[in-house]
């Protein structure tokens, strides 16, 4: 996507098209792809903050890989409606679809356990994505990045315990969750 905003930019010497990416001021994937303008894309952290742009000018939209769909939709939406005739707009959808296809199905998962533990890194984007989407539909869900961080308080008066990840979320430490917290439960009983 760099390589793609990169030509764009370099394509239009006199700058007068807006690149506009969908995504978090400051993240790493953000900061890369707005260096590719010289620091001159707009980025827009939410639909609400769309009003940064000039409708009158043409406006090629990209998005930060773990961006929710649904939002980029929206933008898109609302670009389409207020676009001046005489300006162009294109945009590409980049999201990643690991993150968004999982969103509604981890929502349900963590909704059917009475503890929900998260396993992922704290800088992964993507899991702090689904992590939040647990959270929203259960607020007994902890996000974890080993066993051991495990707490024994946490599975009290519960009866039943989730353990997800994100993408990149090894099958093998989640298993090494589940071996803690019977653990912990059987030296509680």
């Amino acid at each position: 996507m760099q390589e793609r905003i990169k030509k764009e930019y370099d394509a239009d010497p006199e700058h007068r098209k807006q690149i506009v990416i969908y995504g978090k001021n400051g993240h790493a994937e953000v900061l890369g792809l707005v260096g590719q303008t010289e620091g001159t894309a707009i980025v827009i952290e939410r639909p609400e903050d769309i009003d940064q742009l000039d409708f009158s000018r043409d406006i090629s939209l990209y998005s930060q890989t773990t961006k929710s769909l649904d939002g980029f939709h929206r933008i898109v939406e609302y670009i389409q409606q207020h676009i001046s005739p005489d300006a162009t707009f294109m945009y590409y959808d980049t999201i990643c679809r690991n993150v968004s296809n999982r969103l509604q199905k981890i929502s349900e998962f963590a909704a059917e356990h009475d503890v929900v533990l998260f396993v992922c890194g704290r800088k992964s984007s993507n899991g702090r994505v689904l992590y939040n989407e647990c959270l929203k539909r259960n607020p007994r869900c902890y996000m974890i990045e080993a066993a051991s961080e495990v707490d024994l308080n946490w599975l009290l008066d519960c009866n039943s315990v989730g353990i997800c990840g994100a993408t990149s979320t090894p099958k093998w430490l989640m298993e090494e969750c589940k071996i803690r917290i019977e653990e912990l439960l059987g030296s509680h009983e």
